[in-house]
């Protein structure tokens, strides 16, 4: 990726390959939650729920605006 960088190669000699490890650890977390999705014992694959559940049931993330927080 960072071919004759040699700032690139000090850090990765200081501090490790970590886009590469952020990299690994995404695809292993990705394919951990393809798993969990696939499985039959997801929500929304209970017995009894032939609906699927309504949008907006649950946590849901925000975003905040930036700025000072409403009191």
């Amino acid at each position: 990726m960072f071919q004759d960088s040699p700032i690139y190669d000090r850090l990765v000699a200081e501090c490790g390959d970590v886009p590469t490890q952020v990299r690994r650890e995404a695809e292993r977390v990705t394919r951990e939650l393809e798993v969990v999705l696939r499985s039959p014992h997801a929500p929304g694959h209970l017995p009894g729920t032939d609906r699927p559940p309504s949008p907006g049931a649950g946590w849901q993330r925000t975003a905040l605006l930036p700025g000072p927080r409403p009191a």
